[in-house]
């Protein structure tokens, strides 16, 4: 009889004890896998970069020896570097202060910045510098009128201009010749780096009320572009991007809103290398030197096939492989904005997965996993899917010198061969850092990983 009681007993313990020792039905169980099963994963490489209509710009406020934006007063200069690559030109403008609406510019053509050759140009550039009437406000005599602005109750105070057109100035009134305000010297610093240099060297203007004023210049701003001067057309309206508020005020916050929507650094994203592996990152370590496995040739020339075979005849390499054509592609390319790499590979539980893709317009910085890789499966040993984006970062491979993103002549789209460029004086490998403006991982590439 106890034993009869005892049995059934431990039959009713059994059962309701089912569900939670993974006995029950598939529902019910635990998530967690077990060690031996496999998982089939697919990595998707998204480049999200769109194509900007210009390279650089930016603003200059700060005289040179000040510490603190202001305008420039005569004696004063302006100056600021920038990155271009063959082909492009220089348009800024800046207010001309004692006035309604005027300002000083290129013409429509901006300012070239090489020669028929592609060298890099210097020189004083003055006489391709012009005084503009904006059209946006009627105009008085310069020095002198009530709604200009040194004088004026405040911002946009003032009748608009009857001919609202963008125009050379030709209003009746007398104004001093242009290069006896302002200075121009563009200078080529090598690399396809230049310097502009904007001084006032004007004397105290004299109006026809006898009174003297300091003819001031005003913060402005400045764009790379390749076609026309972007800021205006001469013989057409403002186009109501900013301009109107940096002629009639010296304000910059609208135009460089427009500007710095369009503004960026285009790359595509070059065929890559994968790997999975259980132990630290075997593409590199970082604070060291480049293992010499290839890692350069991919991220200074975009070649994934030395790093590969290196991968491939690593011991440590659960398996590995390259990926090289764009989804819809006919075959192997480099990654455009917009377009996605794919690759499918097997994990366990406990397994990593590394990559590597260089970022094109650079000399050797690449997109890649932290230096532990990232791991594929959670503490429950269920797999990571979605987008893992946030364990991606932008690497200096140290192997070249980095130039002016977008603009060295030693980068992969603009260099004359493969692995063509200064050594790197700080030769280890580090997330990059060297003082050049990136865009946020985030917003050029995107990585996830979804499970079959």
């Amino acid at each position: 009889m106890f034993s009869r009681v005892r049995m059934i007993l431990m039959f009713f313990v059994a059962v309701l004890l089912a569900p939670l020792m993974g006995c029950g039905d598939d529902d019910d169980g635990p998530t967690g896998m077990t060690p031996d099963e496999t998982v089939t994963f697919t990595a998707t490489i998204e480049n999200l970069a769109t194509v900007p209509e210009f390279p650089a710009s930016g603003v200059f406020d700060t005289p040179v020896a000040k510490t603190a934006a202001g305008p420039l007063l005569p004696g004063e200069a302006y100056e600021f570097t920038f990155g271009a690559a063959p082909g492009s030109k220089l348009s800024f403008a800046t207010m001309f202060v004692q006035s309604n609406d005027l300002f000083y510019s290129p013409d429509g053509e901006g300012i070239a910045l090489f020669d028929g050759s592609g060298n890099g140009m210097s020189g004083n550039v003055t006489d391709q510098i012009d005084l503009w009437d904006s059209g946006t406000e009627e105009n008085e005599e310069p020095g002198v009128g009530s709604t200009q602005a040194p004088r004026q109750a405040g911002p946009n105070d003032g009748p608009n201009d009857s001919d609202n057109m963008v125009r050379l100035v030709n209003d009746g009134f007398a104004y001093p010749a242009t290069g006896d305000v302002i200075d121009v010297q563009l200078t080529h610093m090598g690399e396809n780096i230049f310097m502009l240099r904007i001084e006032n060297i004007s004397i105290p203007w004299t109006t026809s009320e006898a009174n003297d004023v300091d003819l001031i210049l005003a913060p402005g701003a400045f764009v790379i572009h390749t076609e026309n001067n972007p800021l205006f057309t001469s013989g057409m309206a403002d186009r109501g991007e900013g301009l109107e508020a940096l002629a009639e005020d010296g304000g910059l916050s609208d135009l460089m809103a427009d500007l710095d929507s369009r503004t960026g650094v285009s790359t595509p994203l070059a065929p890559g290398v994968w790997v999975v592996h259980m132990t630290d990152m075997l593409f590199f370590t970082g604070g060291q030197v480049d293992y010499g496995e290839g890692l350069k040739a991919l991220a200074e020339d975009g070649d994934p096939s030395g790093l590969a075979a290196s991968i491939a005849g690593n011991s440590a390499a659960l398996s590995s492989g390259v990926f090289n054509t764009p989804v819809g592609a006919g075959g192997p390319g480099a990654l455009l904005p917009g377009a996605s790499y794919q690759f499918t590979f097997d994990a366990d539980p406990g397994d990593r997965i590394s990559f590597a893709t260089m970022f094109v317009q650079s000399n050797d910085l690449f997109y890649g996993t932290g230096m532990n890789g990232m791991e594929l499966f959670d503490s429950n040993d269920d797999p990571v899917t979605g987008d893992i984006t946030s364990m991606v970062f932008l690497w200096d491979a140290g192997t070249e010198a980095n130039q002016w993103p977008g603009a060295g002549p030693d980068q992969a789209p603009r260099q004359s061969g493969a692995n063509t460029g200064m050594a790197d004086t700080n030769d280890v490998l580090r997330m990059v850092n060297d003082g050049y403006d990136y865009p946020a991982v985030g917003d050029r590439i995107k990585v996830t990983l979804t499970t079959q």
